[in-house]
């Protein structure tokens, strides 16, 4: 299992919610978002990248206007 975190802008999130992801590439890194634009990962290098595209959320944290959730990945 894979633990990572992402920023999330709205509450729109819950502890347990399924969630799928797409994968972003930029020039050196890769980033990866919740469909349909719910939440943003920080920048993984190559060897980082994540492997699978579903996840279960398992936390949320308030952080003044954001949130940061964690996300459970099967690897």
């Amino acid at each position: 299992m894979r633990r990572e975190t992402f920023d999330m802008e709205r509450d729109v999130l819950e502890i347990g919610d399924e969630v799928s992801i797409v994968e972003g590439q930029l020039p050196t890194s890769y980033y990866y978002t919740v469909v349909p634009a719910l939440a943003m990962s920080r920048n993984y290098k190559n060897s980082q990248r994540l492997k699978s595209r579903k996840g279960v959320v398992t936390g949320k944290e308030r952080h003044d206007s954001s949130y940061y959730i964690t996300i459970d990945f099967d690897e």
